[in-house]
């Protein structure tokens, strides 16, 4: 997952919405195989939930710079 996520976080600004959502899909789709009592899956779940709401609402160029900055800190 290390180098999948420092891949996919160097690319992350490169990328078009629809390849951003195509992205936290998987990994939701991943993150849902793993035991349903994990602390980890249950947040992880939902920061995967709240990048997809984020990614749906019409944003401002500052906002959207900012939005993009925290992501990139993400390791998705």
């Amino acid at each position: 997952m290390g180098s999948r996520g420092n891949r996919v976080g160097e690319r992350w600004n490169e990328m078009d919405c629809d390849e951003k959502s195509s992205v936290i899909q998987e990994e939701i789709k991943r993150v849902c195989k793993l035991p349903s009592n994990s602390v980890y899956a249950v947040h992880r779940l939902k920061v995967l939930n709240k990048i997809n709401d984020l990614l749906s609402v019409q944003r401002t160029l500052s906002q959207e710079k900012e939005l993009e900055l925290l992501f990139t800190q993400l390791s998705l």
